[in-house]
């Protein structure tokens, strides 16, 4: 089931576009800050967690069940993005190299939590299982194939894919001719 138009508005998003359709099993945080377009799909037991970046959802984009879009930095989907099912974007990590604490419970002057963009260009893809880390822009038409993790920028029209990722070959750009 989906919010009706009536809860998605009592929801108090920052901009909410027309023809949107949420699950009504999707966790919302912090909803002042998130802005969502035109054509938009969030499926089942997705979580939006927006922080002081926000999180700026375009227009005609799919967010799959289980993905999730979690940090204190901004998270850009630009028009015809789209995430696959369980994947994860992520504009805060902890740091895990044993010098800090790690975690949501502990006082901030023990932790090292790196806050970074991450942005999503035009037509770009993200495959089931993908990893996005903060500080990362996937190039426009760009692809990331399933159980990737993503820690670098990516080049436009390119379809990557593993841990580590590696470039695969390009990508056509003939998606652009489809655009509504």
């Amino acid at each position: 089931m989906f919010y009706s138009k009536e809860n998605l508005n009592k929801i108090g998003f920052k901009k909410l576009g027309t023809n949107v359709l949420i699950s009504d099993k999707c966790s919302i945080y912090n909803a002042k800050n998130i802005e969502i377009g035109n054509n938009v799909r969030i499926d089942d037991f997705c979580i939006l967690s927006a922080g002081k970046g926000g999180i700026k959802i375009g227009n005609y984009i799919h967010i799959a069940c289980y993905a999730s879009l979690i940090g204190q930095g901004q998270i850009t989907l630009d028009d015809f993005s789209q995430v696959g099912a369980k994947s994860s974007v992520y504009s805060s990590t902890d740091d895990f190299s044993g010098k800090f604490l790690v975690g949501p419970t502990i006082p901030e002057k023990f932790t090292n939590v790196k806050h970074a963009s991450v942005h999503l260009k035009k037509y770009a893809v993200l495959g089931c299982n993908t990893v996005v880390l903060p500080g990362v822009t996937i190039g426009e038409g760009s692809a990331v194939g399933a159980l990737s993790l993503v820690s670098k920028n990516l080049k436009d029209y390119k379809i990557y894919g593993g841990v580590p990722l590696k470039e695969l070959k390009n990508r056509s750009k003939d998606i652009s001719s489809y655009e509504v």
